[in-house]
């Protein structure tokens, strides 16, 4: 008996930590359905009485709301697709082509991920506005393409790969474009979904390089149009409508994290494991 002791503590702990992380999921939830007038109360009614819809209708209604949804949708799922493709290629060839001055070359780029985001702001924008690409999506993503975390991961999670794979490949006369894509790529899913996970929360929730570069209501992403929708004339925040917003913008994060979770744990395990 006093040997699972440990193991109960354990689970308690577990269950207590988890808990408390989804208290502000629980929170955002129900403060959603309340109205303005219950969400400031005190004390707060920890389960609403009389839930209401109203801050959903206010959303859909008063502002573009689905207008928002596509815009995160784009800037999200084309990055994605844009930091998996440069990312893949340049972790391939920094792990498994050798050439001079890899190393060097690589040292430059992972000395670029010490250098803080908001020092590449103003810069950022100035070449966006060079181009005429401010108050546009593409504006927006196109920043996020040179991901050097993205590389960084792949040529971690590629150099666990057997180089006998790549020497067979070359033996029964594949290219190194077909080694690559038909060698590589496959064995290297868990790690390219682990990117993409990174990559679609990064590229979702990148709210103040958003906030810089759209101005017009139609180009808001949802994160920047809740912090308008949330203002209203009696007070300077309504909660409920802020708590509505909330829940629309992390719902697609939390069912694209669910509907991957198989492949990042796998990716993890799999990065884990040198040789």
């Amino acid at each position: 008996m006093l040997k699972k002791w440990p193991m109960l503590l354990g689970h308690v702990w577990i269950w207590a930590c988890a808990l408390l992380f989804l208290w502000p999921l629980y929170w955002m939830l129900i403060g959603s359905f309340k109205n303005l007038k219950v969400a400031l109360q005190i004390p707060p009614e920890w389960i609403p009485r009389q839930p209401t819809l109203d801050n959903f209708r206010i959303l859909v209604t008063d502002f573009p709301l689905f207008r928002w949804l596509y815009n995160s949708m784009f800037i999200s799922v084309v990055a994605t697709l844009l930091v998996i493709a440069v990312s893949s290629l340049s972790a391939y060839a920094f792990a498994k082509v050798p050439f001079k001055g890899s190393k060097w070359l690589f040292a430059v780029m992972i000395a670029s991920m010490s250098i803080p985001h908001t020092v590449l702001l103003i810069p950022l924008f100035q070449m966006m506005n060079k181009i005429g690409l401010t108050n546009s999506l593409w504006g927006v993503l196109l920043p996020l393409v040179g991901w050097p975390f993205g590389v960084f991961l792949l040529k971690q999670f590629m150099q666990t790969l057997p180089g006998a794979l790549i020497e067979a490949a070359k033996i029964d006369g594949c290219s190194e474009w077909q080694t690559f894509s038909r060698v590589i790529l496959p064995l290297a899913k868990p790690g390219i979904a682990v990117l993409g996970i990174f990559t679609f929360v990064n590229s979702w929730n990148d709210y103040v390089w958003q906030m810089i570069m759209l101005k017009d209501k139609l180009t808001y992403t949802l994160p920047v149009g809740v912090k308008i929708a949330r203002q209203v004339q009696e007070v300077d925040i309504n909660y409920g409508v802020a708590m509505a917003g909330a829940l629309c913008a992390t719902l697609p994060v939390l069912l694209v994290f669910l509907f991957f979770q198989r492949y990042f744990t796998q990716g993890i395990t799999l990065g884990a494991v040198k040789g």
